[in-house]
């Protein structure tokens, strides 16, 4: 299983940026694919930037295309989101997770997927 850290979240107000880094062991894409999820409270998780086991491209949730970014560094073995441009609705704990599942299926934990804790991410005046 892939370990998993999360840092970088915290309060801004909306229209702030906040940069999210996931810390991971080594995995190959093949096996996994690792994304940014979030969970607003009283809701489920949702996906929201993820990178395929299949194609290995990036993918995004509507609802942050153009405002988020991923990006990998494979020598330092961390996943990175820039947010930018952010909304209250952008509210939730974020979590960075390898799943065996690929990106833009049902979201759930499954027995051989890697969850980080989460991190707070606050968005409000």
């Amino acid at each position: 299983q892939v370990r998993i850290e999360e840092s970088g979240g915290g309060s801004v107000q909306p229209g702030g940026s906040l940069r999210l880094s996931c810390k991971y062991s080594p995995f190959s894409l093949d096996d996994y694919a690792i994304g940014w999820f979030r969970q607003a409270p009283g809701k489920g998780t949702e996906e929201v930037a993820c990178i395929s086991s299949r194609d290995r491209r990036f993918k995004y949730a509507d609802a942050v295309q153009g405002r988020f970014t991923l990006s990998r560094d494979n020598a330092k073995n961390t996943l990175s989101l820039q947010m930018s441009g952010l909304r209250p609705e952008d509210t939730g704990v974020y979590y960075c997770a390898a799943r065996k599942v690929d990106c833009g299926g049902y979201v759930y934990r499954g027995p051989n997927d890697s969850w980080g804790q989460g991190t707070q991410v606050t968005v409000s005046s």
